[in-house]
């Protein structure tokens, strides 16, 4: 009897250890390896004053989908929200970034759950991805969130933005860093309640970039409007610019074959071409971080000498290989890379081998015990 339980005790231990590394340290492990991107002194623009201040740290995630009553089972909903949450608290402790990014699609239900659903997912999403004070959080929405341009209505925007802080444009300077933060649904350009709005304000923006650009005292602005430092800004929204499909994608976390073949629609799976002008001619960015179609994608700007990154989904129910953008910013230079994740294939494989190994174990240990009893 006294045998028997200290092979049930060494059992559950092993199980134990099992699950504690493939739902815990799994995490410190791979996350661990990650690292802060180099500044390359020879990227600096020339035409951007150095400053002798420290670079603005930035982690950036997208499509969290955070699973609602309707869609998917309870135990998927569980153990993703477990997954984000254990990898956004690792990567938040090992990493300490000054700012996080969340790229729109939040919520997977936002756009359609009641009032009372709504209260739960942001109870939930601030347990998650609740951060120290001295990290600042920043969002844009996303389709799944508010719903697509003709589903958006005043009620279901007043209460993401509230909700959220997560208003159609926003500038967020930090350190003569200069971030914009664009809802996409409000760039189809049609005067709805929410696009004029945006369009104001991006104006607003474009106007006092151009004053930040032109001499001091030059007289072709407003001084009350400039800019402390001016820099070239990173420009962030849920939908990629304009796209025909992700074949020109090749990121080792890019879309899969035949996925990549598939056109995106103006508007659904990418802005529109001409939205896509109009902002990249406004803001003239250095970078651009978008979300949306749950994979990755580095790609040039249409207009302009920046590049495009495509953040894929943070949630492994929509990638097998999810990823975190982190970049390093001072006003005259730049560097991004992603850090991976733990692989789902990875943790699944991890438990096969360790429960055939406790199996063989367990088989190896009564056929010694019943040897054993064969002797005496």
């Amino acid at each position: 009897m006294h045998l028997r339980r200290k092979i049930l005790f060494k059992i559950f231990a092993a199980l134990f250890l099992l699950f504690f590394y493939c739902e815990f340290c799994i995490y410190y492990v791979v996350i661990a390896q990650c690292s802060w991107p180099f500044l390359d002194p020879k990227l600096e623009h020339s035409n951007i004053d150095k400053t002798s201040e420290e670079p603005v740290t930035i982690m950036v995630i997208a499509d969290t989908h955070l699973l609602g009553p309707r869609n998917g089972h309870w135990f998927d909903k569980l153990r993703r929200e477990w997954q984000m949450q254990r990898a956004f608290q690792t990567a938040v402790a090992l990493l300490k970034p000054e700012l996080v990014f969340i790229l729109g699609d939040i919520l997977d239900e936002g756009f359609y759950c009641t009032s009372k659903e709504f209260e739960n997912y942001v109870l939930r999403f601030e347990k998650m991805f609740a951060l120290p004070d001295h990290i600042k959080l920043y969002m844009v929405p996303g389709n799944h969130d508010i719903g697509f341009h003709y589903e958006i209505t005043p009620t279901r925007v007043s209460k993401f933005v509230n909700d959220f802080n997560a208003s159609a444009v926003q500038l967020i300077t930090v350190r003569g860093n200069h971030f914009v933060l664009v809802n996409s649904m409000a760039l189809s350009g049609d005067g709805c309640f929410l696009c004029k709005p945006a369009e104001m304000q991006l104006n607003h923006i474009e106007r006092t970039l151009k004053c930040s650009r032109a001499p001091p005292n030059s007289g072709e602005c407003d001084e009350n409007s400039r800019l402390a430092v001016y820099s070239k800004p990173i420009l962030m929204q849920h939908f990629p610019l304009y796209r025909q499909s992700d074949m020109e994608c090749n990121d080792f976390d890019s879309a899969p074959m035949p996925i990549k073949q598939e056109k995106f629609r103006e508007n659904r799976e990418c802005l529109s071409r001409e939205a896509t002008y109009q902002l990249l001619s406004q803001i003239k960015p250095r970078l651009s971080l978008s979300g949306h179609t749950h994979h990755g994608c580095t790609k040039k700007l249409m207009l302009g000498d920046g590049i495009e990154i495509t953040i894929p989904s943070f949630s492994w129910r929509n990638k097998n290989n999810p990823t975190i953008g982190l970049g390093i910013f001072t006003p005259n230079n730049y560097s991004f890379t992603k850090c991976s994740l733990p692989r789902e294939t990875t943790v699944i494989l991890l438990y096969i081998i360790g429960v055939n190994i406790i199996g063989v174990w367990i088989i190896h240990t009564l056929l010694i015990k019943g040897r054993r009893k064969h002797l005496k």
